[in-house]
């Protein structure tokens, strides 16, 4: 049976699987789950998921859920996945892991916080939560910078010194692509001081052309209408 893809494109880790699998030919079938119209919260989308997140995916008979075990399990599963991604070296893997933890509980925290309580609030009917928001520009700010001075330290393009891109560059810069969706002066305020992170997300997006940009295209899309927003708001209403 075909592997299934429950994903949504405007959820970061849901784009990190996605173009994984067009990377590394997997065949597949995506199964939208729109979050902006509650479908995660679904029966059916229950027996898929307990936790009713997303992403998830169904191979066969196996179910799993969590993006980094997701891309772990492709990694693993499927032929013909160039060991760059997840190398066949234990102690690779073990920093691959280490990174990963470290995502979750800090860039992920920071980042899904401040742009759901900037911009995203709204569009999903939630309140905005400006105190919340504060707090997660400075985590996001501090994951930036060890980012740059920690996990891109080396001679290689990518996270812990690699010449080729892991699961790990993916997850991350999928992201730090949720910032496209701020407004330009925001975003570079907090991302123009990072060169070497600015460097590192250009280099996967060209390790990973065309998949990556056809996959963000719901991001750019979105920025341009929330750009188009707010050009024809009224001088009055911004003040």
């Amino acid at each position: 049976m075909k592997l299934k893809l429950y994903v949504d494109r405007m959820s970061q880790p849901s784009r990190a699987i996605l173009i994984f699998c067009k990377v590394n030919g997997i065949d597949f079938e995506e199964i939208k789950v729109d979050l902006s119209k509650r479908q995660h919260l679904s029966s059916e989308f229950r027996a898929i998921n307990p936790l009713r997140k997303i992403p998830a995916i169904v191979d066969g008979r196996f179910k799993l859920f969590e993006s980094h075990a997701i891309l772990i399990y492709l990694a693993s599963a499927f032929p013909g996945v160039a060991d760059n991604w997840y190398p066949a070296d234990l102690s690779r893997r073990a920093r691959i892991h280490s990174l990963l933890d470290w995502h979750h509980l800090n860039l992920r925290r920071g980042a899904a916080t401040f742009v759901l309580n900037t911009v995203l609030a709204p569009l999903l009917g939630l309140p905005q939560n400006q105190q919340a928001a504060a707090e997660a520009e400075k985590i996001l700010v501090s994951s930036l910078s060890t980012i740059e001075n920690i996990w891109l330290k080396g001679d290689g393009q990518y996270l812990l010194g690699g010449l080729r891109p892991s699961i790990a560059d993916l997850s991350l810069v999928c992201e730090i692509m949720q910032l496209e969706l701020l407004d330009g002066k925001d975003r570079d305020r907090i991302l123009g001081p990072h060169k070497k992170v600015q460097q590192w997300i250009e280099s996967t997006r060209n390790a990973t052309r065309p998949h990556f940009d056809e996959v963000h295209n719901v991001l750019y899309k979105l920025k341009t209408k929330l750009s188009e927003q707010k050009s024809r708001t009224p001088l009055s209403s911004k003040m």
